[in-house]
């Protein structure tokens, strides 16, 4: 264990405390021979300031919070990976919580982020969060947080989001270009404001610009939910001409059901989905994407959530725009 204090390396060197704490912080009245001397002993001691006096001080505990649904998802590593990315060239640590969409665990989690002092927030509420209270006492501490992905639906809270409604409408698109009739659109959990954009986008194009096209529309929570509700429907007797995955993890789960039924694409059936890029690339052919980056999504609310940090009392609602990637699945 480091034991180095600012009363060591005063006492070492012959100067006062205040002047061993000035020079380390750059400050103008320390002289330059002064400063190198108290920064050399100091690295040369492995000093480290202390992060709990330092918070105390500056009310600042240099950690950043987020909270996510689930680690293990595609789109949210990369969102992750991006955001720690930021705050480590920043001088940040990033401390992750998961809710497994567990409203207790919602709160519990919260209450460590407040009890901790983050700086910030990033948070994807979960499928049933059905209130912002807990929430609310964070911004009560002045600890302002960033909705990202899963936002709720109150117009005065920051939020940065994929356009969902976008990525819907290209997928669309992209099936109306192909000529597929009937269509099997798998989507996520109806109470997540996300499904709710992507699916009301993908069926009010349909319906405004090809009443011939069938779309029967599906939920699942998972891939394994996923892979079951599409193999039924592949028995149904009227034949799915293409599926569309509104997420990666739901894309798995129809993969594995067309393979299972020994299906060929795009011969036998198309397929498309909403996708951060990384799970297409790993079938042959590969698979047609609406691209939705985490990565992007993860910079650019950073730059928000310091900007709000900063003190910008803007309350927006930021956009990473999608763009169809064609791969030899539809």
């Amino acid at each position: 264990m480091n034991n180095t204090t600012l009363k060591k390396i005063a006492t070492t060197l012959g100067c006062s405390i205040s002047t061993v704490s000035r020079a380390l912080k750059h400050h103008p009245d320390i002289s330059v021979k002064t400063r190198e001397r108290i920064l050399e002993l100091a690295n040369t001691l492995d000093y480290e300031p202390n992060a709990f006096a330092v918070h105390l001080r500056t009310q600042n505990s240099k950690v950043m919070g987020l909270l996510v649904p689930a680690i293990s998802n595609y789109f949210y590593e990369s969102f992750i990976a991006s955001v720690e990315e930021e705050c480590r060239k920043n001088g940040y640590a990033l401390m992750i919580l998961q809710t497994a969409n567990n409203p207790i665990t919602e709160t519990d989690n919260l209450k460590i982020f407040r009890q901790n002092r983050v700086t910030g927030l990033f948070a994807c509420i979960s499928a049933n969060t059905n209130t912002l209270a807990d929430y609310y006492k964070l911004t009560d501490q002045n600890i302002p947080i960033i909705f990202f992905d899963n936002v709720p639906e109150e117009k005065s809270l920051n939020k940065v989001c994929m356009a969902d409604e976008r990525a819907a409408i290209l997928a669309a698109e992209a099936l109306l270009a192909a000529n597929k009739k009937n269509i099997i659109g798998v989507f996520g959990d109806p109470r997540m404001s996300i499904t709710q954009k992507r699916l009301t986008a993908f069926e009010n194009y349909f319906s405004n610009n090809n009443d011939q096209t069938t779309i029967t529309i599906i939920h699942a929570t998972n891939s394994e939910d996923a892979e079951t509700l599409i193999s039924n429907q592949l028995n149904d007797k009227k034949k799915a001409d293409a599926i569309f995955c509104m997420s990666d993890e739901l894309l798995i789960g129809a993969m594995k059901a067309v393979q299972i039924k020994k299906l060929s694409l795009p011969t036998d059936i198309g397929l498309i989905a909403i996708s951060n890029g990384f799970v297409p690339k790993l079938y042959y052919p590969t698979i047609t994407y609406v691209e939705t980056s985490g990565h992007k999504l993860g910079k650019l609310a950073f730059t928000h959530l310091m900007a709000c940090i900063s003190g910008s009392t803007a309350v927006n609602e930021l956009t990473v725009d999608s763009v169809l990637i064609k791969g030899g699945s539809l």
